[in-house]
């Protein structure tokens, strides 16, 4: 699915998945079967590595661009929120050997933008970068979700494709934002795990899986911050109910897998390096 189809389904979100006031946990839908293939021959590629012994330490360094877009500038997010969200965001991924660098940050008063309206318009106008840099807006609303953020696919540099990527934050879940339980900036490290290529941990649940081989089937989105939950049990393994790809409360996410890394420099090699 290209990225403008991708975007425009958000808008229309009825997948069940909602939360607080019926938002979205997040705008993301089904991987395209392109996007799933790769993800498996890939896999396939590290489950070989794994076996002949063979571990590497890479590492990512990416620059981070932020774009806060309100309809006003009194609900402009200040310098001072926007340095707490990257300093979460930065140390979700550090800690992984994936280095953020906060490369610069933007400033826009536009009621229709921030209305997540006319996206390709905003993006083509925001983007700064090349197809590595990571480029994240928070707006006012993002059509009935919390966040979005496009997977990663083959593009060419200036292509609707290209522009459109990046990803689209809800303003009121950054650090100390109004959208209890979803307000310590975890959205943001849960999208840009999109954006680096991560499905959610219940992606066609037991039967299908995110193509990651050490996070357990899940059979549905977790909510709140349940003790353990186990919705296959026929299958090995817990629901990962901390990891940033499933739809816990911000206070209950707090890992990635190996093979989540692992999956996330595969596809950086592949797409974006």
């Amino acid at each position: 699915m290209h990225l403008s189809l991708q975007l425009l389904a958000v808008a229309a979100l009825s997948h069940g998945l909602s939360t607080k006031n019926d938002i979205s946990r997040c705008g993301n839908l089904e991987p395209s079967r392109e996007l799933q293939e790769a993800s498996r021959r890939l896999a396939a590629e590290e489950s070989r590595v794994r076996d002949l012994g063979i571990y590497t330490k890479d590492t990512l360094a990416v620059n981070v661009y932020f774009h806060t877009v309100s309809a006003s500038s009194d609900t402009l997010l200040s310098d001072l929120t926007l340095n707490e969200q990257f300093n979460v965001l930065s140390e979700d991924y550090e800690v992984y050997g994936i280095n953020l660098n906060l490369a610069g940050t933007s400033k826009t008063v536009n009621a229709t933008w921030s209305r997540f309206e006319d996206q390709l318009g905003m993006k083509t106008q925001l983007r700064n970068g090349t197809y590595k840099d990571l480029n994240i807006y928070f707006l006012d609303s993002v059509g009935g979700a919390y966040g979005v953020c496009p997977y990663p696919l083959n593009t060419t540099a200036g292509s609707t494709d290209f522009y459109l990527d990046g990803c689209t934050v809800l303003a009121t879940t950054v650090p100390g934002g109004s959208e209890t339980p979803y307000d310590l900036g975890k959205t943001a490290t849960h999208e840009v795990g999109h954006w680096f290529g991560l499905f959610h941990t219940f992606n066609r649940g037991c039967d299908g899986g995110d193509e990651v081989d050490d996070t357990p089937p899940q059979a549905t989105a977790t909510y709140g911050c349940p003790l353990s939950k186990d919705t296959c049990p026929d299958k090995p393994g817990e629901d990962p109910i901390h990891n940033y790809m499933d739809y816990s409360d911000d206070e209950c996410m707090y890992e990635f897998t190996q093979g989540q890394i692992d999956r996330i420099l595969s596809f950086w090699t592949l797409y974006r390096s």
